[in-house]
């Protein structure tokens, strides 16, 4: 009965730590280019995780609005743009949700996860179809 309890209890930290690991500000990096392109905040809503730009990193881009973007955040500035929406826990990832990417104003469907091999990277993937792109967001 004790090893059962400590079980569980090993498995309760273990997964209350994963969903604390994805939660703060990431670096976003290009993964095409390489460069740092913003600052993004991960947070909870209730049972649901959410992302938003809350700086970005190239002067000359941040009083600019999202004039691609549709519904609620057209021509909303990019800097305080909820781009991650809806993300719920699936095991030690995140999906079922979305990331809008702001430069196009396309919204894709989403899974984020913490990189197994460094815990300060994150891995942020977008679907279309099965298609993907993953880019990899550094911790701050």
């Amino acid at each position: 009965m004790l090893y059962r309890i400590c079980f569980i209890l090993f498995l309760t930290a273990t997964f209350a730590n994963a969903q604390s690991a994805i939660i703060g500000k990431w670096k976003t990096i290009d993964d095409q280019t390489g460069k740092e392109r913003s600052i993004v905040e991960i947070y909870k809503k209730g049972n649901k995780v959410f992302g938003k730009i809350i700086r970005v990193l190239k002067e000359s881009d941040r009083s600019k609005t999202c004039i691609y973007c549709s519904g609620s955040d057209y021509n909303k500035p990019i800097e305080g743009l909820e781009i991650i929406k809806n993300m719920e826990r699936d095991g030690s990832s995140y999906e079922d949700g979305t990331i809008t990417d702001p430069e196009n104003g396309k919204t894709y469907r989403c899974k984020l996860w913490i990189d197994d091999d460094n815990p300060d990277i994150l891995n942020v993937r977008g679907y279309i179809a099965f298609f993907y792109r993953t880019q990899q967001w550094q911790k701050l």
